[in-house]
């Protein structure tokens, strides 16, 4: 009986960190650049990491556990909404008046 083999295709294209997050390069990124924004390229230059359910996927076209197997939440985190981010600046700019007051 054979022994089971790693995809090769995932080998390929996905590495694998010492602390068993899974990276890869951003789709959409390779040709036809001259029709995207050049803040999109640069956000397609950067690698990106799976979720754990897409590493748990990888598990199985590996045949082997990856360490750590809670992926970051890169795919889900947002930024703040734009009431949250002018909340989030008043808050500074008061910090930013009771400090320049405090130094005065």
């Amino acid at each position: 009986m054979s022994a089971n083999k790693p995809h090769k295709g995932v080998l390929k294209r996905f590495q694998i960190t010492k602390t068993g997050k899974v990276k890869h390069k951003s789709a959409f990124s390779k040709h036809l650049k001259s029709s995207k924004a050049p803040d999109r390229l640069r956000r397609l230059r950067e690698d990106k990491y799976l979720t754990t359910a897409e590493a748990k996927a990888m598990e199985r076209l590996l045949f082997r556990r990856l360490r750590g197997r809670t992926q970051p939440l890169s795919a889900i985190r947002r930024s703040p909404s734009p009431e949250e981010s002018r909340k989030l600046k008043a808050e500074k700019q008061a910090a930013r008046q009771a400090a320049a007051k405090a130094a005065e």
